[in-house]
């Protein structure tokens, strides 16, 4: 893998998506090769797809290289310039780098100490009676609303309007979640 990186040669392989059955979930890719990056736990393959005409990562432990390697190219530049960032916006579900899709604002009433610990990619800042503001990012509005729903305080103020929205839904959600549990 990293002989045709650094060869800039284009590289032919089978790839396995997903847990499925390797029969169902294998297909035949073609790409230029730019980058082999480590990241939470696993290595992956950061590429152009000649035929999706897209910049693809791929687990390495599910690729099977073809021979022989294909012909040489010119590498191209990854979106942003930065291998890392792109990859991070990647497993983010963002095409604009290392950023969440969706970022949203909330007062909870509790101490910033209590909410700092548990948010790795945002901030807290502490307000005036125990309270405190969450800005903090996710793939989607519905996956934020959740996230924060973890830490079992009231929220007294939530910011943009998409955020409300996606409380609003889960709280459809569970309460039709909870009139299902009653009944008989």
């Amino acid at each position: 893998m990293n002989a045709a990186v650094r060869a800039r040669e284009v590289l032919r392989f089978d790839y396995v998506s997903g847990e499925r059955d390797a029969e169902a979930g294998t297909s035949r890719r073609r790409v230029e090769p730019h980058h082999v990056v480590y990241r939470a736990g696993r290595w992956y393959l950061v590429a152009w797809d000649l035929e999706r005409h897209d910049w693809r990562n791929y687990r390495l432990d599910r690729l099977s290289p073809r021979v022989p390697t294909g012909p040489r190219f010119t590498p191209r530049t990854v979106p942003g310039g930065n291998v890392h960032d792109f990859l991070a916006g990647r497993f983010k579900g963002s095409e604009r780098g290392d950023v969440w899709p969706c970022t949203g604002e909330v007062v909870l009433d509790l101490p910033a100490r209590s909410v700092a610990p548990f948010v790795h990619h945002g901030t807290v800042e502490p307000l005036e009676g125990e309270r405190c503001r969450l800005v903090v990012g996710s793939w989607s509005w519905v996956a934020l609303a959740a996230s924060i729903g973890r830490f079992d305080a009231d929220v007294t103020q939530v910011a943009p309007g998409e955020l409300a929205e996606a409380f609003e839904l889960l709280s459809r959600r569970f309460a039709g979640a909870t009139l299902a549990t009653r009944q008989p």
